[in-house]
């Protein structure tokens, strides 16, 4: 029985706190993963946009005192490449530390006076070179970090700093009362433009414009974050589900499963080949093993067959302890059910004898297993109430699971139903046998053998 039971909707999925770390590995897997690409991307970004500001820098004041701004620029990156160090999904209070650095160093690089200068200057001037558009490089760095509470902080502190900046060159900055009166001489008949040119001025319904837009910039982006981040969990929950059914069913099947919009519990009957596997004697050959050698048996046995089973488009229904249970027609039948599944008790049988002629090398006993193959109705469907499981039912399931037991009368490797043998169409390397009394069925059940043994 294939277990698809599906995970509770998780509080980051639907709608809760979209910057929890995630319960599951896939989740966590590809957050993770984003997370890393978005801080490296951040850190060239950052590392290229203040390149190209420091060119400009220069270009536009090739005076030595802009090395203090060269300064300043090397600062930010330096704690760019800090911010990648520390960087991890969920939240973080050094990263957290780091940015509010980041914002308050940006903050202290636009609006405190360069010492390098020897002519001061009215420190309210910086505000006619509008700078603070260089706060947006941040914002769009701070995005690819993929965390809507990194873009939200950049947004609060921002408004918080730069408020707190203008305040304090409104209290503490330096002015020129010449330059203001100059201002208002130039312009005698416009004193609203003598204002906009007084360099003294902090200009404050411009710095709150500023910063109002600067937040619903922030604000929207990370809506926008917080749709990403959704996006990328349903994305690793899609990946999860089917790595589920990739246990289960072969690729191809698997391929097949995603495009279905019919759900795969929904109770239906149709023909298909039941395949047992079990290894004769196991019991007695763990009895006094270590056990991770008897562990390490069970799985390079079981990984021989489960590769066998989905090479021929099989569905591995469950382990058995030391066997398996193996359909080919579930969920969804194909015409050369029976085919496939004739062929792969033969490459099944070819497997075994090349993993026990490698135990032979090593000195280890064999592997005996035996194959049990029936061809007929199922019945499929979810079973269980809280945990739902996928059930394969039917007399077919029953018939196939005795006849796996019948090879030790019978001293065979397989025994097919002949029902299986002729919808396969072909009986290559197996050969008729009596008819055998199989509880459960009326009639003596016409079967095939494969490998006789002793």
């Amino acid at each position: 029985m294939v277990d698809i039971s599906t995970a509770q909707a998780t509080p980051e999925r639907r709608g809760g706190d979209t910057d929890a770390v995630p319960t599951h590995r896939h989740a966590q897997e590809a957050l993770a993963r984003n997370k890393r690409e978005g801080m490296d991307l951040a850190v060239r970004a950052r590392v290229a946009a203040l390149s190209v500001t420091a060119l400009l820098l220069v270009f536009l004041n090739p005076n030595w005192d802009v090395a203090w701004y060269l300064f300043l620029l090397l600062c930010l990156v330096l704690v760019g490449l800090a911010q990648r160090r520390v960087g991890r999904v969920g939240q973080s209070q050094a990263e957290l530390a780091l940015l509010f650095a980041d914002l308050l160093l940006m903050t202290c690089a636009l609006l405190v006076p360069n010492p390098l200068l020897d002519d001061p200057v009215p420190t309210a001037l910086i505000y006619q070179f509008e700078v603070f558009q260089y706060f947006y490089v941040l914002l769009a760095a701070g995005v690819l970090t993929y965390s809507w509470r990194t873009v939200i902080a950049i947004g609060n502190w921002t408004l918080a700093l730069w408020m707190l900046g203008a305040l304090c060159v409104w209290w503490f900055g330096w002015s020129d009362p010449q330059a203001s009166a100059g201002a208002m001489s130039m312009f005698p008949d416009n004193p609203d433009l003598a204002v906009q040119m007084d360099p003294n001025l902090v200009h404050w319904d411009l710095r709150i414009q500023q910063v109002v837009v600067f937040m619903i910039v922030s604000v929207i982006l990370a809506v926008a974050v917080r749709r990403y981040h959704n996006l990328v969990l349903d994305s690793a929950e899609m990946v999860r589900e089917r790595t589920n059914l990739a246990r289960y069913f072969s690729p191809t099947m698997v391929d097949e499963l995603s495009t279905k919009d019919e759900p795969l519990g929904q109770i239906r009957s149709h023909d298909a080949a039941v395949l047992f596997v079990d290894i004769v004697g196991f019991t007695a050959y763990s009895d006094g093993r270590p056990p991770q050698e008897v562990i390490e048996t069970l799985r390079a046995f079981h990984a021989r067959m489960e590769s066998e089973v989905f090479a021929h488009g099989g569905t591995l229904d469950k382990y058995l302890g030391d066997g398996l249970m193996a359909t080919f027609g579930t969920p969804l039948p194909l015409a050369d059910d029976a085919a496939r599944a004739v062929a792969c008790v033969r490459a099944m049988a070819r497997r075994m004898e090349a993993l026990n002629a490698d135990r032979r090398v090593e000195g280890l006993p064999e592997i005996d297993a035996r194959f049990g193959l029936h061809f007929g109705t199922v019945v499929l469907g979810d079973i269980g109430a809280n945990r739902l499981e996928f059930a394969v039912l039917g007399d077919t399931v029953n018939v196939a699971s005795r006849l796996e037991a019948m090879t030790r009368a019978l001293d065979v490797r397989a025994v097919v139903s002949d029902v299986a043998m002729v919808a396969a169409g072909a009986a290559g390397g197996f050969r008729r046998a009596p008819d055998q009394k199989v509880r459960g069925v009326a009639e003596p059940l016409s079967v095939w053998v494969l490998d006789e043994r002793g």
